[in-house]
This record gives C-alpha cells, sequence and structure tokens, in this order.
C-alpha cells in the first residue's frame, strides 16, 4: 500500500434511502477530537463538492432517485481520484452513501487503464441492481451493477423513462468505456441481506461471498490468503469498506440500512490488515455512517474510526 495518503472527503448522501450520511465524516472526525487524535490533520484532504440540496426538487426518476445529480457527483469524485493516484498518492475515501463507489472505481480505472482491478466489497449487501430491478430506486444499491455492466434484464420490474436510461448508461461507461471490473474478480465479505435479483446475478456471474459465519468457521486468514489467491491477476484492489458490514444489535444502528449477525471490530481490522497486507491495495473506501440514526450517540462513527487509526498506525510502523 502506498504511504502518501491524501484523504478524500466527499458528503454526497444522494444514493441513499435515508439523510444523514452525508454527517458521517464529521462523525468521525468529532470521534477523532474526542479521542484527542490528530489523524484528520496528518494527511492534506480533498473537500468533493456536493449536490445534496437536490433532495428537495421533485424528482422524476423513481427507479433512479436523483440520478442526474447522482452522476455529477460521481464524476466528480472519478476526477478527484484519478487526479490523487496519478499525483502518486493513496485515496483514503470517506462518502456519506455507496453509490459513490462508482465514481471512485471508475477515477481508480481512468488512472490504471492498463491494470486489471480487483474489488473487495465489505458489507451487508450486494449492490449489484440495476435502474431494471431495483424495488427501491435508492442508487446506493447500484454501484457494482453499473461497474461490472449489468442491466441484469432477465430480472427486471421497472420500465425505465428515456433520461433515466440515458443516464445510466452514462455511469456505466463514466471516465472508462464498458464494465470496469470483471465478475471474476469482485470478491464480497459478510453480504446477508440481498433481493432475489441480486440473488440470481450473483449466482449466474459466480461471485464469491465469504459470509460472516464462514470467516468464522474457518478463519479470517484462510478466507483472505483464497480472496489474494483468486485476484491473483489483478495488478491493483480497490477496498470498500461499508459500516453495515459490522452487527448492528451489538455495535450500532448509526447507518442507513443496519443488518444485525455482521462482522465485530476486530474481524474487520483483521480483513483490512491481512488484505492490504498484499501490496495491491491502491484505494480504501469507508461508507454508509448515518450519526443521525445511531442510537447510542456518535458509537458507529467511533467504532469505524478506531478501526481506521489503528488500521494506517500499523501500516506506519
Amino acid at each position: 500500500m502506498q504511504t502518501s495518503i491524501e484523504i478524500i472527503k466527499n458528503r454526497s448522501d444522494i444514493g441513499a434511502g435515508t439523510r444523514g450520511a452525508d454527517l458521517g465524516i464529521d462523525a468521525m472526525e468529532i470521534a477523532a477530537i474526542n479521542k484527542g487524535s490528530d489523524f484528520f490533520h496528518r494527511y492534506p484532504f480533498v473537500d468533493v463538492r456536493t449536490r445534496n440540496e437536490s433532495v428537495y426538487e421533485n424528482d422524476q426518476h423513481p427507479f433512479a432517485k436523483y440520478i442526474p445529480y447522482v452522476y455529477q457527483q460521481c464524476e466528480e469524485v472519478a476526477s478527484v481520484v484519478e487526479n490523487c493516484l496519478s499525483n502518486g498518492k493513496f485515496p483514503l475515501v470517506f462518502s456519506g452513501d455507496h453509490s459513490s463507489a462508482m465514481g471512485t472505481i471508475s477515477g481508480i480505472e481512468a488512472a490504471f487503464p492498463d491494470k486489471t482491478l480487483g474489488v473487495i466489497w465489505i458489507d451487508a449487501h450486494a449492490d449489484i441492481h440495476s435502474p431494471y430491478t431495483t424495488p427501491s430506486g435508492n442508487m446506493h444499491g447500484m454501484p457494482l451493477g453499473a461497474m461490472l455492466g449489468e442491466d441484469n434484464l432477465k430480472c427486471k420490474i421497472n420500465d425505465l423513462d428515456e433520461e433515466t436510461e440515458t443516464y445510466w448508461n452514462k455511469l456505466k461507461d463514466l471516465k472508462v468505456k464498458g464494465p470496469k471490473v470483471s465478475p471474476a474478480h469482485l470478491v464480497y465479505f459478510g453480504v446477508r441481506d440481498t433481493e432475489d435479483p441480486e440473488d440470481s446475478l450473483v449466482a449466474e456471474l459466480g461471485i464469491r461471498n465469504y459470509m460472516v459465519a464462514e470467516v468464522r468457521e474457518r478463519g479470517v486468514e484462510t478466507c483472505v490468503h483464497e480472496t489474494l489467491e483468486r485476484l491473483a491477476s489483478c495488478d491493483i484492489i480497490y477496498l470498500s469498506f461499508d459500516v453495515d458490514s459490522m452487527d448492528s444489535e451489538l455495535i450500532s444502528d448509526g447507518t442507513g440500512t443496519p443488518v444485525p449477525r455482521g462482522f465485530f471490530p476486530q474481524e474487520i481490522s483483521m480483513l483490512l490488515r491481512g488484505l492490504t497486507d498484499s501490496g495491491k491495495v491502491q484505494c480504501l473506501e469507508v461508507v454508509e455512517v448515518n450519526p443521525l440514526l445511531d442510537r447510542q450517540g456518535n458509537k458507529m462513527a467511533e467504532v469505524a474510526f478506531d478501526i481506521l487509526e489503528q488500521h494506517f498506525q500499523d501500516k506506519s510502523q
């Protein structure tokens, strides 16, 4: 992993079904202040302009809510990530909702067009819907569908208007035309809350999902080793950490779509350490901290921050 870190603050939450993830970055900064940590002053940072005010408009895209603004946001995130990597820095991306990953992955592909990208998705959700299959229309459930270039039309339940279809195709082709990731180069950790169209597509594409029970039974090290073997042909890896991958009942419900029976913080720490030890991880993104939903004060932000601070402290030693 590169050691010259640049923090990218993307406070956009328009891709989520619930407002508040835009405050997640500030909540983690407050956690750092309360802990007496200078983590967020240790590295240079970029603030990405958001379009969160668009939620006050009358949206006309029920199957891809606010998609013109999500596209604009992801286009900006992609340029910031591309610039960071082109300058030889490691982007540590803090985003509101997970739709941001379309921008992050596109930016990585733009910076390294001749390299093969692997994606490791630590999440309670598969996020592999398209506007054709989504039951909610929330775009934080679609980033991998876009990056794989998968409409999943065999499971279609929605008919799209022309503008939605146009913007969806623009997202799929963001920065680099065509799919950014191969299904063989995508690995899930902790995915346990899915809909039938997602289950069908994951099975069809043969995407590996290390569920929480398997990781505990077989051990983090074994699952990490298998993952890195599976991604051996990948030159670089993008690592995405959605905090809802952790156990909502035992840790915190301070995230947009909390799911019980998830990972413990120590398990996340072991996953991050093992995966980044490969030397291939070129970007880490943290998403979906929502302090407005946290019934334990600022617990989710505190836990997420502790994991990250310890991780980067270990890497610097």
